[in-house]
C-alpha cells in the first residue's frame, strides 16, 4: 500500500460520522446497507450521509454497488486490512509483541 492511499484512508476515517459508518458497514457485512438504513440507524440527514459515503468510496474504504433501484455500500474490509498490516509493518521490530 502507498503512503498517499494511507493518508487518504486516515483522512477519511478522522471525522466521527465517517468513523461511525464505516463500523456500521463492518458490522452488516456482505450484505452491506442502503443510504436509507444508514441514515436511520445513525439519524444522520441524507444529503449529509452522501457526502460522506462520497468520502469513504473515495478512499477506497467503502464500495457501492447498484442493485436494481437501490445502493448498497459494503467495508472494504480488504483495503482496511492493508492499512492496518501497512501501519504496523514493522512493529516491535519483527519481535512479537508484549
Amino acid at each position: 500500500m502507498e503512503a498517499t492511499a494511507v493518508v487518504k484512508a486516515l483522512a477519511a476515517l478522522a471525522q466521527s460520522s465517517r468513523l461511525e459508518i464505516f463500523r456500521a458497514l463492518v458490522v452488516a457485512g456482505d450484505a452491506g446497507l442502503t443510504p436509507g438504513v444508514l441514515a436511520e440507524s445513525l439519524g444522520v440527514a441524507p444529503a449529509t450521509l452522501s457526502f460522506h459515503l462520497k468520502e469513504l468510496v473515495h478512499a477506497d474504504l467503502v464500495s457501492q454497488q447498484r442493485l436494481g433501484r437501490n445502493l448498497v455500500y459494503r467495508a472494504r474490509c480488504d483495503h482496511m486490512h492493508d492499512l492496518l498490516a501497512y501501519l504496523t509493518q514493522n512493529c516491535c521490530q519483527g519481535q512479537t509483541c508484549p
